[in-house]
């Protein structure tokens, strides 16, 4: 089965060079801050938004991130309650209506306690167009949940590393629906301070591959300088643990998100 167009595929199909995705945990820093969170990001121009699944081990993370999760579930997150958040917001109804593309990031352990049918049933249901699991290995997932993702009309992002080989990246550029989240190191978030060269011959080398998927690259970017040269490299870059921090030291506000976006764009 073949994946339907949804906000994704669109979004690439009109815009291919800059794109800035912003990573936050739901339920942080307080329960209900998600909604708000969400459009702010849109508000100050982003193109694409990752909302975390907030979970007790969340392995490919740094303490930033980790020490979010930790907080949002004892704020009382979980799969439910970010359904029902999310439930509306894409109704004029509820407010301005939120149009930008949304993607879930977490890790495969709490979809599966939730039932993957009724874990994407929902994400149609609220209006989510993509979900990154690292946890969950591609051939589990073209195996057993491919045809269920895409009936529900629902991106499966799939990850690269620089230790990936050309072989499997390939493979996963044939499998992939959206783009690629290019992990920019061997490490885990929040830990990269600035692009090193080793990095920049990886950007390289996956450059000069032509894949079919867009990119973005992830993992250390955290400010204009490294946004700027990911972009030199794939389609736009993936902010998480710097913008987690600014979230709790600057708060939540529209005017405090917008300025956050504006010195990542620049």
């Amino acid at each position: 089965m073949v994946l339907t167009q949804n906000r994704i595929t669109d979004l690439f199909a009109q815009k291919s060079e800059r794109l800035l995705n912003v990573y936050f945990t739901a339920g942080f820093p307080e329960l209900h801050d998600t909604v708000t969170v969400l459009r702010g990001l849109q508000a100050a121009g982003v193109d694409l938004v990752e909302i975390g699944m907030p979970y007790s081990d969340p392995v490919a993370d740094g303490e930033t991130i980790q020490q979010s999760n930790g907080k949002a579930l004892e704020n009382g997150m979980s799969l439910k309650t970010l359904f029902a958040q999310l439930a509306g917001c894409r109704e004029a109804t509820s407010g301005d209506p939120v149009t930008v593309p949304i993607l879930l990031m977490g890790y495969i352990n709490p979809v599966l306690q939730f039932g993957v049918e009724n874990f994407c049933q929902k994400c149609r249901e609220v209006g989510i167009d993509g979900v990154i699991l690292p946890d969950l290995p591609l051939n589990l997932y073209l195996d057993e949940y491919a045809d269920t993702f895409r009936e529900y009309g629902l991106v499966n992002v799939n990850l690269i590393t620089p230790q990936t080989s050309e072989s499997r990246i390939r493979y996963i550029d044939e499998e992939s629906d959206g783009f690629i989240y290019m992990v920019s190191s061997a490490s885990i978030t929040g830990s990269t301070k600035g692009v090193n060269d080793s990095m920049l011959a990886y950007f390289e080398r996956i450059q000069t591959m032509n894949l079919k998927n867009p990119r973005l690259i992830g993992f250390g970017i955290n400010d204009h300088e490294t946004f700027n040269t990911a972009c030199q490299y794939a389609n736009g870059a993936i902010v998480g643990s710097a913008f987690i921090r600014h979230l709790q030291e600057k708060g939540t506000s529209a005017e405090s998100i917008r300025e956050f976006v504006h010195t990542i764009r620049a």
